[in-house]
């Protein structure tokens, strides 16, 4: 299976690069020696990007790919590069339509594997980010549920097409990432004689830690970190402090990446990339015992310290633990570094 290393000379395009998990797999490979073709939709958009990696100089260059889903939308900007980070897959307002999630992240992902076909001169490895919604299955009520990289997000694809636009949003992004993980694989497989890369697939649950993103108010924190956000420091009824969640670090998300160009075991694999599993109000109970002052000065809600911890699913992670071979973060760690990124950012501060 072909691999890159880190050199001078050695290029990766990162797309989608102005997003929270984006941004840190950007930051760590240039940390590790790479250089970093970032793109975005908007000049716009890459101004922030600029303004944080100047240090790097000229190991960091920026392009606009303002259209994923048109053809041949990355056409240039997969040209001389020697990887690809494929992390461009924009979560939009709904309006109900389940193409709002499912066209830019199936057509985005095979957009970008036909130009790496046609244009990718350079390219020897390229790594997805898909999700575990791309895995998960049917729950059992009452039971605990494990799923693995064997498993697909297949009933969520039939839950769309079946109630369209009156499916949950939660169900349709399900879906989307389902379908673009399965477009990439199918496409993989098709070409795979003419082409010289292969392909990785990472799959984290909700991701959490510190944002690089600019951020002025919580609404404008990405999918995961708003649900970490609302469950944390907002109250909740008890039905959403008891739901399962797992967990994995942004750090950890990003080596992971990095970590998948140049692993050879990781080739033709797709990975999931989880700590663990637990529910809201466990997360609450952490949290109190590591900032107990945020409770008792009524900064965070407490919930209901007693609910039962029922587990409804878990993401075997021993694949990942065993192909990357590091040690994630614990949740403990990850409390401490999200609390502390909330309160430097002013968001925690003592309800009236």
């Amino acid at each position: 299976m072909p691999t890159i290393e880190p050199s001078g000379n050695t290029k990766v395009l990162v797309s989608g690069a102005n997003g929270y998990i984006a941004m840190w797999v950007v930051r760590t490979l240039l940390e590790k020696g790479f250089t970093v073709r970032g793109a975005v939709r908007s000049a716009e958009k890459g101004k922030r990007l600029r303004e944080y990696f100047q240090p790097y100089g000229d190991k960091v260059e920026w392009v606009v790919v303002e259209d994923i889903t048109k053809d041949g939308a990355y056409d240039e900007a997969v040209k001389d590069v020697d990887a690809i980070e494929h992390m461009a897959s924009p979560v939009t307002p709904p309006t109900g339509d389940p193409d709002d999630y499912i066209k830019p992240a199936v057509h985005g992902t095979v957009g970008i594997l036909k130009s790496a076909h046609k244009f990718g001169n350079r390219v020897k490895r390229i790594v997805v980010t898909s999700s575990v919604a791309a895995i998960q299955g049917h729950m059992i009520k009452g039971s605990t549920v494990t799923f693995d990289e064997s498993h697909w997000g297949d009933e969520a694809v039939e839950i769309v097409k079946v109630e369209g636009a009156k499916a949950p949003e939660m169900t349709k992004y399900r879906a989307s990432k389902t379908l673009a993980e399965r477009a990439a694989w199918d496409f993989h497989k098709q070409y795979q004689t003419k082409i010289q890369w292969d392909l990785v697939a990472l799959n984290p649950p909700f991701v959490f830690g510190p944002s690089l993103q600019e951020l002025k108010v919580p609404a404008d924190l990405n999918l995961s970190m708003d649900v970490a956000y609302q469950n944390l420091c907002i109250d909740q009824p008890d039905d959403v402090l008891q739901s399962t969640h797992n967990y994995i670090s942004v750090q950890d998300i990003a080596i992971a990446h990095v970590a998948a160009l140049s692993n050879k075991a990781a080739g033709g694999q797709r990975i999931i990339i989880s700590e663990g599993a637990t529910t809201w109000q466990e997360t609450r109970n952490l949290a109190a015992s590591l900032r107990p002052d945020l409770y008792a000065s009524g900064v965070l809600p407490r919930g209901n310290p007693n609910l039962p911890k029922d587990l409804q699913f878990i993401y075997n992670n021993e694949k990942g633990k065993k192909i990357f071979g590091f040690k994630y973060k614990t949740l403990e760690e990850i409390l401490i570094e999200l609390l502390a990124d909330f309160e430097e950012r002013g968001w925690l501060a003592k309800k009236d």
